[in-house]
């Protein structure tokens, strides 16, 4: 029999009723968890850090029995190899590039190389580095494993005893559960900051480098232009000039001859003809010097495999881009691969050579490489020529060519679809 009112009917249990869950950030409690144990394991670099300093330490007494300066070698290589793992750890987490200055150990005598790193101010940064590993740093980096390991201490205690303390661990595992999930991010974060400030890293600072870089990237533009414009005008002046002075020059004498000896006069007519031939393919050279015709009707993808049927050995060409770029990001990238091509041809004595290419978030990345014998010198006028056209776009070169090959060279330029 039902209830009045339709209700469920009698001796039925109740449905479950499904209750709201506590609702829990997954990403970010993974994302804190991370960040404790990279701040854990920045803490733990504190002994090597201490070592070091103890060694240095020791060393300025004992420099004066020879024991000492083997022990500042040590520090030296020592210290360098802490700091590179303190930066890179710096650099993943403020997603920044940190000064670098590599010691050149197998170059220098031991004396030498501990004389120099003394008067390099910058070594003084990175020794201060160690120091703060050892004593801030390490405070920083172990607060957050600290209030992360708070939280089983209070659950272990109330185990204990669950009398009177209970209650005061209860009210304090709130406060601390927020600290660790607020002031994880913020740790991590001022840690690596403070390394980056010791290192000399600064927006001012980098700011200042950036104009410095512009500024010669700018005057090495200047110049370079001011060359081309030259061998535009030289070659103007020594081809198509020339055949067309030529050209009007024997036009006017088959004019005069053209009463008293016609044979004459059309055999001028046919070198004025061959001139004017002559003279539009110099015209046609100097404007492919330019910008190639073929850039500007196909594109970087076209222009390129129209380079490449005319190398004498095989190139296979890879370009997945799109189907136009800027004009002058093309026009870059297209000399940049035909010097490269150039270079494997007149230099390497390749037999083979490719170009691959890509458009990334941000960036294209090009790549040419070649099976010559390798040893090309990024510092080389071909090289370094195609580094400076591609810094006006904040663009990169990079070489890889052993000895005996294959050679590549990588080349990326900023771009956003």
């Amino acid at each position: 029999m039902d209830h009045a009112g339709g209700g469920r009917p009698s001796g039925r249990p109740a449905p479950a009723v499904a209750l709201p869950l506590f609702p829990v950030d997954v990403p970010g409690l993974l994302e804190r968890l991370r960040l404790t144990a990279v701040a854990t394991g920045t803490a733990a670099l504190a002994v090597p850090a201490w070592i070091l300093l103890i060694l240095a330490i020791m060393a300025v007494p004992l420099s004066v029995i020879g024991i000492g300066l083997w022990i500042a070698l040590i520090v030296v290589h020592g210290t360098a190899t802490l700091v590179n793992v303190l930066r890179t750890i710096a650099e993943g987490l403020l997603d920044t590039d940190l000064p670098d200055h590599p010691v050149d150990g197998p170059r220098r005598s031991p004396l030498r190389l501990i004389a120099t790193w003394v008067r390099d101010p910058r070594r003084w940064r990175e020794l201060a580095l160690v120091g703060f590993a050892a004593t801030g740093g390490l405070a920083l980096s172990l607060l957050p494993a600290g209030l992360l390991l708070s939280l089983p201490v209070h659950g272990t205690m109330l185990l204990v005893d669950g009398g009177s303390v209970w209650p005061v661990l209860t009210v304090l595992a709130v406060p601390m559960t927020a600290l660790w999930w607020a002031g994880t991010p913020w740790l991590v974060r001022a840690r690596a900051l403070a390394d980056a400030a010791i290192l000399g890293h600064s927006q001012t600072r980098r700011l200042a480098e950036r104009v410095v870089e512009v500024e010669k990237t700018r005057a090495e533009l200047i110049d370079h232009s001011a060359a081309e414009v030259r061998r535009i005008e030289r070659d103007l002046h020594d081809g198509a000039q020339a055949r067309i002075a030529a050209v009007g020059m024997n036009v006017g004498l088959a004019e005069r001859l053209m009463r008293t000896d016609p044979a004459a006069a059309a055999e001028l007519l046919r070198e004025a003809r061959e001139g004017t031939v002559s003279a539009l393919e110099d015209l046609r050279s100097v404007v492919r010097g330019i910008h190639p015709p073929a850039l500007a009707d196909s594109g970087l993808t076209g222009a390129v495999e129209a380079l490449a049927v005319a190398l004498p050995a095989p190139v296979t060409v890879t370009l997945r881009l799109p189907e136009r770029l800027p004009a002058p990001v093309e026009s870059a990238l297209y000399f940049a691969v035909a010097e490269c091509l150039a270079n494997a041809v007149k230099h390497a004595a390749a037999t083979r050579m490719w170009v691959t290419g890509v458009a990334e978030p941000g960036r294209v990345r090009l790549v040419v490489g070649d099976d010559g014998r390798g040893g090309a010198d990024p510092r080389g006028s071909g090289l370094a020529g195609i580094a400076r056209r591609l810094a006006a776009f904040d663009g990169t070169v990079a070489v890889e060519s052993p000895a005996g090959g294959p050679t590549t060279v990588s080349l990326e330029v900023p771009w956003q679809s």
